[in-house]
């Protein structure tokens, strides 16, 4: 009877030796850290992604641009609009008036750049006409004045110099009673296009 019982206790031993030797062996391991509840990889990924409404919120944000100032500066043929620096400031005989857009492209703006940002008058000068700005393809802000796109001219090298003025009869400097708010008539209303003077002859 001793012999069966301690024969029986030996199969059982062998048993559980048995099965814990193919626990052992197994294919399936546990997930690193998963006892202490880490994420899943698809679970931290929606936890750093932004939610829709979050980007729509971001990308809704508006873009202000940077100023430019614009001031009068006297030069050999009269006082003319012109940058904080001194670059004379022109119009484009070609641009449509209040159209919101520039003819002036590709090459023509390498020698002819954008007056960019909004612009605002120095202090102490008083403009007749209205200060706005238009955004070119790309986004960039250009400033205008009374509706008309502004531009420098990459051969005026030095503050005060006049050289576009004229050139191929569509580019001028704006000056005279178009300029200057001492000009502006009693109602208060600045020049119109054909009025005469102020834009170099180009009927502006």
């Amino acid at each position: 009877m001793t012999s069966s019982r301690l024969t029986l206790a030996g199969i059982g031993l062998a048993a559980a030796t048995v099965g814990l030797t193919v626990a052992a062996c197994g294919t399936t391991a546990p997930v690193a850290g998963a006892a202490y509840g880490t994420p899943s990889a698809s679970t931290a990924t929606m936890a750093t992604t932004p939610t829709p409404a979050a980007s729509r919120t971001a990308s809704a944000a508006p873009m202000i641009p940077a100023k430019t100032v614009l001031t009068i500066n006297k030069t050999k043929i009269g006082d003319v609009l012109a940058t904080a620096s001194g670059r004379t400031v022109y119009w484009y005989g070609k641009d449509v008036k209040g159209s919101g857009k520039s003819a002036c492209t590709g090459s023509c703006l390498t020698a002819w750049p954008a007056v960019t940002g909004a612009p605002v008058a120095a202090s102490g000068v008083q403009l007749a006409g209205k200060l706005g700005m238009i955004t070119r393809p790309g986004g960039v802000v250009q400033a205008t004045y009374n509706g008309y796109p502004l531009y420098t001219y990459a051969a005026d090298m030095a503050a005060g110099q006049v050289q576009g003025d004229g050139a191929g009869g569509v580019w001028h400097v704006i000056s005279g009673k178009v300029l200057t708010a001492a000009s502006v008539p009693a109602s208060g209303s600045s020049s119109t296009p054909g009025a005469g003077g102020g834009y170099g002859g180009g009927g502006y």
